[in-house]
């Protein structure tokens, strides 16, 4: 019964785990390459991105735009937790460093999830964590994402938030 009151706390604390910003992580990992990649957006992508900017106009905070470059990153990294069959911030200082020179961004930070089938799923999980919702409430100008399925059917997702 102890171990059964203590589930929450304990899943909470594991989804508060997964949201990065510049000041919150090293570099952990080498193995991702960066270059810009022209990807074709996918629907469940284009519906977070809109969730997330009627979350944050709900609170009268500034739409944000979505960048190609910045999408580009996050699916290398997307890309990257498929290979690897697991949901981290690997490497999120390199990430940040490449959009700091290449996209003239200032801030960085990101949202990782797994395993949710819909955007109103992710969106959701993000906004109720207290680490994630700040991220989608911060101070950036631009955003994008990446949404990719490994061959299990399970759904990886990488959100690159930055201001310019």
């Amino acid at each position: 019964m102890k171990l059964f009151n203590k589930l929450p706390f304990l899943a909470l604390l594991a989804l508060l785990a997964f949201s990065c910003t510049t000041d919150s992580l090293e570099d952990q990992t080498v193995g991702e390459e960066f270059s810009l990649i022209i990807l074709e957006d996918k629907s469940i992508e284009v519906e977070i991105l809109e969730l997330l900017n009627e979350h944050r106009s709900s609170l009268g905070l500034s739409p944000l735009s979505d960048m190609a470059i910045v999408k580009s990153v996050a699916y290398t990294h997307t890309d990257y937790m498929v290979d690897n069959n697991e949901v981290s911030h690997a490497n999120f200082f390199k990430r940040s460093e490449y959009l700091k020179a290449n996209a003239g961004a200032s801030k960085v930070s990101e949202n990782v999830a797994y395993g949710y089938s819909s955007a109103e799923s992710v969106v959701k999980a993000w906004l109720n964590s207290e680490g994630h919702r700040a991220t989608i409430e911060g101070d950036f100008t631009n955003f994008d994402i990446s949404a990719e399925v490994n061959a299990e059917g399970r759904w990886y997702y990488t959100n690159i938030f930055i201001k310019k």
